[in-house]
């Protein structure tokens, strides 16, 4: 864990290289999902995840309220190491936690970010009024089940099962009730979105969208699998997100 802030867990710690990846997770989801990916890294790249208030080691803190609140916390962890290349990768709910930060720290005048890879979620928010009421439990399994990515045997033992309806509501909540600023100055690092050709919540179109967000270069890449296809497919996308731009223009887009 990093030695600043709860806010970041370091898997395979390594000071000395140039760049890192951040990896934000998705609703229900923590730090520790990222933890195998540090072994699909070379030498020169340390991964890094953002670790929610609520869950693991961070499991007596309350959670977070709005996308603003978990966007700042993160953004301060990220902002206190300014002297490596810093790409962020988020994945679902964490997507748009990770593009919220990365306006923040752009907005401070950092340029360490320089690249964001939006996964499995499309950048317009949920249309529609806002729905301010919490999701009850059925609607929650239902979600989950639909979207595949929690582990039976955790919601089949009643007191994990508690636990972990209680974060994903909340998460979920935080979510429903987010909507972009259709007024945010675009960012200038590099976007990547990434998605799952089966994804039952989001298309090909809405995950291109992310475009609008940044005056920087974008590129779409669409992988075989659901929403959670990025499991099957942790070395590619390590790829794409730490090959140097340069590199990256000569490969074909989705």
């Amino acid at each position: 864990m990093s030695k600043t802030s709860s806010w970041l867990v370091t898997h395979r710690r390594n000071p000395s290289a140039e760049r890192r990846v951040v990896c934000f997770p998705h609703a229900g989801g923590s730090a520790s999902f990222f933890r195998t990916w540090a072994e699909h890294l070379g030498p020169d790249v340390e991964l890094q995840a953002v670790q929610y208030p609520g869950r693991e080691n961070r499991l007596a803190e309350p959670l977070m309220a709005s996308m603003g609140e978990l966007a700042a916390g993160a953004a301060e962890a990220l902002s206190a190491d300014r002297r490596r290349e810093t790409i962020l990768f988020g994945h679902s709910m964490g997507a748009a936690v990770a593009y919220e930060t990365l306006r923040l720290l752009e907005a401070a005048g950092t340029s360490h970010v320089t690249r964001l890879c939006v996964s499995g979620r499309e950048m317009a928010g949920f249309p529609g009024p806002v729905d301010s009421g919490p999701r009850g439990d059925a609607d929650l399994l239902a979600t989950m089940a639909d979207l595949g990515g929690t582990r039976s045997a955790v919601l089949d033992d009643p007191d994990l099962r508690a636990m972990v309806l209680d974060i994903i509501r909340n998460d979920y909540h935080l979510i429903d009730t987010y909507r972009p600023d259709p007024e945010a100055t675009p960012v200038s690092a590099e976007v990547v979105a990434l998605t799952g050709d089966r994804d039952p919540r989001v298309d090909v179109a809405q995950v291109r969208a992310w475009e609008s967000v940044t005056t920087g270069a974008f590129s779409l890449r669409v992988f075989p699998g659901d929403h959670f296809y990025l499991t099957s497919h942790v070395r590619s996308l390590l790829d794409i997100a730490t090959t140097r731009q340069r590199d990256r223009l000569s490969a074909p887009a989705s």
